[in-house]
């Protein structure tokens, strides 16, 4: 396919900004609020927050849209606004929600 193999210097986020972007999202929206108890508390908080992160969390390079795509919720009549928290309380996904 006509791919060569480019390794990067370690620590050097020139090198690899896509990588260096998404571990910076990483702390500055989770682990900057956490304190990590172990290794398997490290990878549930880590898998809860990939799921945040491609489900709920908009990205502005994709028009302040989710990775996974979402639908879009018309307000139905008297509705109220439901949240449901993800990664413990840390963030939220909001949604309209029928007031009965």
């Amino acid at each position: 396919m006509g791919i060569d193999e480019v390794k990067a210097a370690p620590q050097s986020p020139w090198h690899n900004p896509y990588v260096e972007r998404l571990i910076g999202s990483i702390r500055r929206d989770c682990m900057n609020f956490m304190i990590i108890l172990n290794e398997a508390h490290l990878k549930r908080v880590l898998t809860g927050y990939l799921a945040y992160y491609h489900q709920d969390r908009t990205h502005l390079g994709l028009g302040k849209e989710t990775p996974a795509g979402r639908s879009v919720l018309n307000k139905p009549d008297n509705a109220k606004v439901a949240a449901f928290p993800r990664l413990g309380g840390l963030h939220h996904r909001y949604e309209w929600q029928d007031a009965a």
